[in-house]
Protein backbone atom coordinates (compact mmCIF):
# COMPACT_ATOMS: atom_id res chain seq x y z
CA UNK A 1 0.00 0.00 0.00
CA UNK A 2 1.39 3.22 -1.10
CA UNK A 3 2.26 6.10 1.34
CA UNK A 4 0.04 8.51 -0.99
CA UNK A 5 -0.76 11.80 0.90
CA UNK A 6 1.03 14.36 2.33
CA UNK A 7 -0.87 15.17 5.67
CA UNK A 8 -1.22 13.11 8.29
CA UNK A 9 -3.45 14.23 11.23
CA UNK A 10 -2.46 13.13 14.33
CA UNK A 11 -6.03 12.98 16.88
CA UNK A 12 -6.01 14.67 20.65
CA UNK A 13 -9.35 14.53 22.12
CA UNK A 14 -7.99 16.40 24.57
CA UNK A 15 -7.34 19.29 22.05
CA UNK A 16 -10.53 19.46 20.21
CA UNK A 17 -13.43 22.03 20.94
CA UNK A 18 -15.66 19.39 19.56
CA UNK A 19 -16.74 15.48 19.90
CA UNK A 20 -13.54 13.67 18.45
CA UNK A 21 -15.41 12.07 15.30
CA UNK A 22 -17.22 15.14 14.61
CA UNK A 23 -13.69 17.15 14.20
CA UNK A 24 -12.38 14.43 12.28
CA UNK A 25 -15.37 14.36 9.89
CA UNK A 26 -15.00 17.91 9.57
CA UNK A 27 -10.97 17.46 8.65
CA UNK A 28 -11.54 15.31 5.93
CA UNK A 29 -14.29 17.15 4.41
CA UNK A 30 -11.16 19.60 4.77
CA UNK A 31 -9.18 17.34 2.68
CA UNK A 32 -6.95 15.30 5.24
CA UNK A 33 -6.60 11.39 3.78
CA UNK A 34 -4.78 9.96 6.50
CA UNK A 35 -5.83 9.96 10.64
CA UNK A 36 -4.00 8.69 13.38
CA UNK A 37 -5.34 7.42 16.46
CA UNK A 38 -3.29 8.95 19.42
CA UNK A 39 -5.48 8.76 22.09
CA UNK A 40 -2.87 6.41 24.99
CA UNK A 41 -5.12 7.22 27.98
CA UNK A 42 -8.33 5.67 26.61
CA UNK A 43 -9.12 2.24 27.79
CA UNK A 44 -8.97 -0.23 25.06
CA UNK A 45 -12.91 -1.00 24.65
CA UNK A 46 -13.83 3.11 24.04
CA UNK A 47 -10.68 2.74 22.15
CA UNK A 48 -11.76 0.26 19.90
CA UNK A 49 -15.35 1.77 19.64
CA UNK A 50 -13.98 4.92 18.34
CA UNK A 51 -11.69 3.56 15.74
CA UNK A 52 -14.30 1.77 14.54
CA UNK A 53 -16.85 4.69 14.05
CA UNK A 54 -13.65 6.47 12.78
CA UNK A 55 -12.92 3.53 10.45
CA UNK A 56 -16.57 4.35 8.75
CA UNK A 57 -15.80 7.76 8.41
CA UNK A 58 -12.63 7.60 6.72
CA UNK A 59 -14.04 4.82 4.51
CA UNK A 60 -16.31 7.02 3.36
CA UNK A 61 -13.81 10.01 2.72
CA UNK A 62 -11.13 7.22 0.93
CA UNK A 63 -9.22 8.04 3.68
CA UNK A 64 -6.71 5.82 5.64
CA UNK A 65 -7.02 5.24 9.23
CA UNK A 66 -3.78 4.28 11.47
CA UNK A 67 -4.05 3.37 15.10
CA UNK A 68 -1.23 4.45 17.59
CA UNK A 69 0.18 1.59 19.24
CA UNK A 70 -1.89 -0.62 19.54
CA UNK A 71 -1.45 -3.25 16.86
CA UNK A 72 -4.80 -5.45 18.28
CA UNK A 73 -7.27 -2.22 17.40
CA UNK A 74 -5.47 -2.09 14.49
CA UNK A 75 -5.99 -5.70 13.47
CA UNK A 76 -9.52 -5.52 14.48
CA UNK A 77 -10.95 -2.57 12.74
CA UNK A 78 -9.01 -3.85 9.52
CA UNK A 79 -7.13 -0.23 10.07
CA UNK A 80 -4.82 0.74 6.79
CA UNK A 81 -1.79 0.98 9.34
CA UNK A 82 0.05 0.96 12.99
CA UNK A 83 1.78 3.76 14.16
CA UNK A 84 4.82 2.93 16.17
CA UNK A 85 6.30 4.92 19.33
CA UNK A 86 9.60 5.20 20.88
CA UNK A 87 8.10 2.49 23.43
CA UNK A 88 6.34 0.42 21.10
CA UNK A 89 7.07 -3.15 19.76
CA UNK A 90 9.71 -2.54 16.80
CA UNK A 91 8.48 -2.81 13.47
CA UNK A 92 9.84 -5.72 12.32
CA UNK A 93 7.94 -7.70 15.29
CA UNK A 94 4.66 -6.08 13.63
CA UNK A 95 5.16 -7.36 10.51
CA UNK A 96 4.97 -10.71 11.52
CA UNK A 97 1.38 -10.00 13.40
CA UNK A 98 -0.33 -7.32 10.49
CA UNK A 99 1.04 -8.86 7.84
CA UNK A 100 2.97 -7.69 4.53
CA UNK A 101 -0.24 -5.04 3.22
CA UNK A 102 -0.90 -3.19 6.30
CA UNK A 103 1.62 0.34 6.47
CA UNK A 104 3.81 0.59 9.46
CA UNK A 105 4.23 4.33 10.51
CA UNK A 106 7.20 4.88 13.63
CA UNK A 107 7.67 8.39 15.57
CA UNK A 108 11.63 8.97 15.86
CA UNK A 109 13.35 12.13 17.16
CA UNK A 110 17.23 12.01 15.73
CA UNK A 111 18.81 10.24 12.76
CA UNK A 112 19.49 7.19 15.21
CA UNK A 113 15.77 6.38 15.65
CA UNK A 114 15.24 7.06 11.86
CA UNK A 115 18.16 4.96 10.57
CA UNK A 116 16.80 2.61 12.80
CA UNK A 117 12.78 2.98 12.30
CA UNK A 118 13.86 1.86 8.51
CA UNK A 119 16.30 -0.50 9.64
CA UNK A 120 13.24 -2.93 11.14
CA UNK A 121 10.90 -1.97 7.98
CA UNK A 122 8.90 0.89 8.89
CA UNK A 123 7.02 2.45 6.11
CA UNK A 124 7.16 5.69 7.03
CA UNK A 125 8.52 8.03 9.77
CA UNK A 126 7.80 10.99 11.50
CA UNK A 127 10.33 12.74 12.65
CA UNK A 128 10.38 16.14 15.10
CA UNK A 129 9.09 18.04 17.00
CA UNK A 130 10.78 20.32 14.37
CA UNK A 131 9.47 23.19 16.29
CA UNK A 132 8.46 24.00 19.75
CA UNK A 133 4.73 22.67 20.82
CA UNK A 134 3.79 21.93 24.29
CA UNK A 135 2.51 17.99 23.07
CA UNK A 136 6.32 17.35 22.47
CA UNK A 137 7.70 19.25 25.50
CA UNK A 138 9.20 15.67 26.75
CA UNK A 139 11.17 15.04 23.66
CA UNK A 140 13.72 17.65 24.63
CA UNK A 141 14.11 20.93 22.65
CA UNK A 142 12.70 21.46 18.80
CA UNK A 143 15.41 20.08 16.54
CA UNK A 144 14.57 22.38 13.71
CA UNK A 145 14.26 22.11 9.80
CA UNK A 146 18.07 21.45 9.58
CA UNK A 147 17.81 18.50 11.65
CA UNK A 148 14.72 16.93 9.36
CA UNK A 149 16.90 17.95 6.08
CA UNK A 150 19.34 15.67 7.26
CA UNK A 151 17.15 12.62 7.70
CA UNK A 152 15.53 12.88 4.82
CA UNK A 153 19.30 12.94 3.13
CA UNK A 154 19.93 9.73 4.58
CA UNK A 155 17.23 7.21 4.82
CA UNK A 156 14.74 6.38 1.63
CA UNK A 157 11.87 5.88 3.32
CA UNK A 158 9.56 8.75 3.23
CA UNK A 159 9.60 11.41 6.45
CA UNK A 160 7.08 13.58 7.61
CA UNK A 161 7.80 16.81 9.79
CA UNK A 162 5.98 16.93 13.18
CA UNK A 163 5.77 19.17 15.98
CA UNK A 164 4.55 22.91 16.38
CA UNK A 165 4.18 22.90 12.17
CA UNK A 166 1.39 25.51 11.84
CA UNK A 167 0.16 26.46 8.27
CA UNK A 168 2.81 29.31 7.60
CA UNK A 169 5.37 26.84 8.47
CA UNK A 170 4.64 24.84 5.61
CA UNK A 171 6.34 25.96 2.74
CA UNK A 172 9.85 25.79 5.19
CA UNK A 173 9.34 22.14 6.25
CA UNK A 174 8.74 21.16 2.83
CA UNK A 175 11.78 22.57 1.51
CA UNK A 176 13.60 20.16 3.80
CA UNK A 177 12.28 17.47 1.20
CA UNK A 178 10.22 16.43 3.75
CA UNK A 179 7.21 13.92 2.01
CA UNK A 180 4.30 15.15 4.01
CA UNK A 181 3.45 17.06 7.02
CA UNK A 182 1.98 15.70 10.30
CA UNK A 183 -0.12 17.77 12.31
CA UNK A 184 -2.23 17.73 15.83
CA UNK A 185 -3.28 20.96 17.24
CA UNK A 186 -3.25 23.26 13.50
CA UNK A 187 -6.56 21.56 12.54
CA UNK A 188 -7.55 19.21 15.40
CA UNK A 189 -7.68 22.40 17.42
CA UNK A 190 -9.01 25.23 14.96
CA UNK A 191 -12.24 26.63 15.38
CA UNK A 192 -13.31 25.69 11.76
CA UNK A 193 -11.69 22.49 11.44
CA UNK A 194 -12.90 21.64 7.67
CA UNK A 195 -11.41 25.23 6.93
CA UNK A 196 -8.39 24.60 8.95
CA UNK A 197 -7.47 21.22 7.19
CA UNK A 198 -8.83 23.11 3.83
CA UNK A 199 -6.03 25.66 3.90
CA UNK A 200 -3.28 23.20 4.82
CA UNK A 201 -3.54 21.13 2.31
CA UNK A 202 -3.98 23.87 -0.32
CA UNK A 203 -0.68 25.38 1.12
CA UNK A 204 0.94 21.68 1.43
CA UNK A 205 -0.22 21.32 -2.66
CA UNK A 206 1.22 24.98 -3.33
CA UNK A 207 4.61 24.04 -1.70
CA UNK A 208 5.02 20.42 -3.09
CA UNK A 209 5.05 22.24 -6.18
CA UNK A 210 7.35 24.51 -5.97
CA UNK A 211 10.21 21.93 -4.48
Amino acid sequence: MPIDFMLYLITDRKQTKLPLPEAVRLALKGGVRAIQIREKDMPVRELLALARELRSLTNQFGAKLFINDRVDVAVAIDADGVHLGHDSMPADAVRKIVGPTMLIGASTHNLDEAKKAEADGADFITFGPVFSTPSKIKYGAPVGVEALQAVKNTIRIPVFGLGGIKREDVSDVLRTGADGIAMISAIISADDVAQAAHNIVREIAGGSRHE
